[in-house]
């Protein structure tokens, strides 16, 4: 029917193949203009729909239904890859547009199996991933679960680090944020193993508290290693301020006192700076007990001499006070 027809079944004019409805249709079975492959609904451009089963436009492809489908078997605009649904897909198997990868939900994902928006890693669900099988937004690394983690395998946000919960650590297996060592609870800690947080910096390892650089400190600001208290740069101390070892009390730069104050070794009380002293401010001498004793053995205070008892003796073994001499009774003697 028509006229010019060369083919057979042709409705229309200048149909060279046959069945066709329209005009100058070199193929079969088409309806529309120019086309040249067969089974196609549409017009033919400048050589395109010369593919088979198309419906529409310009589409080079086979069985798309849309236009400019390069590609086969695409239900929209523009895709060069097979069997997407949407726009500008490169991709095949894609739901949406613009995905170079394949087997995508969403669109601009260069990878595949993504779930989101400009997924570039595979298996990603969210948007902006680089790393792969991430749950989130913009993250590098793989296995995160939040957004902007560097690392792999984070629970939460900005970590560098792996297999962090919490945000903005750079080490690994921390619990809470801003951690740049590694397994600490907390927060600012730099060592390992920390439980607490770096208020100053826990540089140090396996501290209870914050702002410890040492190791094994309980409490905070310890500079010093397995500690009690605080801003302790000796080791194993208890109290705070002490620059000696095992210390007890406070401002202690000796070894082993009880007490504060205290530079000299095993004194008990405050402010001596000989060893094995009892009392208070026993200066230059050692084993005193009582105050302010310079010599030694001394029982009492202000005493320069040896094993005297009372008070202000110069002398050796005397009882009572300002004694001079040796074994006196009484003072002034």
């Amino acid at each position: 029917m028509g006229f010019g027809n060369l083919g057979a079944n042709n409705v229309g004019f200048g149909n060279l193949g046959s069945g066709n409805v329209g005009f100058g249709n070199t193929g079969n079975n088409n309806f529309g203009i120019g086309l040249s492959g067969n089974d196609q609904v549409g017009i033919n451009f400048n050589g395109l729909n010369g593919g088979s089963g198309n419906i529409g436009v310009f589409n080079s492809g086979n069985n798309n239904v849309g236009f400019f489908n390069s590609g086969d078997g695409n239900w929209g605009i523009g895709n060069s890859g097979d069997t997407n649904t949407g726009i500008g897909n490169s991709g095949s198997f894609n739901t949406g547009f613009v995905n170079a990868a394949s087997l995508n939900t969403g669109m601009a994902n260069s990878a595949n199996t993504c779930l989101g928006v400009g997924n570039s890693g595979a298996g990603d669900v969210g948007f902006m991933n680089a790393g792969h099988d991430n749950v989130g937004l913009g993250n590098a690394g793989s296995f995160n679960m939040g957004f902007g983690n560097a690392g792999s395998g984070n629970v939460g946000y900005e970590n560098a680090g792996g297999a962090n919960v919490g945000f903005g650590n750079s080490g690994s297996d921390n619990t809470g944020f801003l951690n740049s060592g590694s397994t600490n609870t907390g927060a600012g800690n730099s060592g390992e193993v920390n439980t607490g947080f770096g208020i100053a910096t826990d540089s140090g390892a396996t501290n209870s508290g914050f702002g410890n650089t040492g190791s094994g400190n309980s409490g905070f600001n310890n500079d010093g290693n397995d500690n009690s208290g605080f801003q302790n740069t000796g080791t194993s101390s208890e109290g705070f301020g002490n620059v000696g070892n095992n210390q007890t009390g406070f401002q202690n730069t000796g070894g082993t006192n009880t007490g504060f104050f205290n530079t000299g070794t095993n004194d008990v009380g405050v402010g001596n700076s000989a060893n094995l002293n009892i009392g208070f401010w026993n200066s230059t001498g050692a084993g005193n007990v009582g105050v302010m004793n310079t010599g030694t053995d001394n029982s009492g205070f202000i005493q320069t001499g040896t094993a005297n008892s009372g008070f202000a003796n110069s002398g050796t073994s005397s009882s009572g006070g300002l004694n001079k001499g040796d074994q006196q009774s009484g003072f002034g003697n």
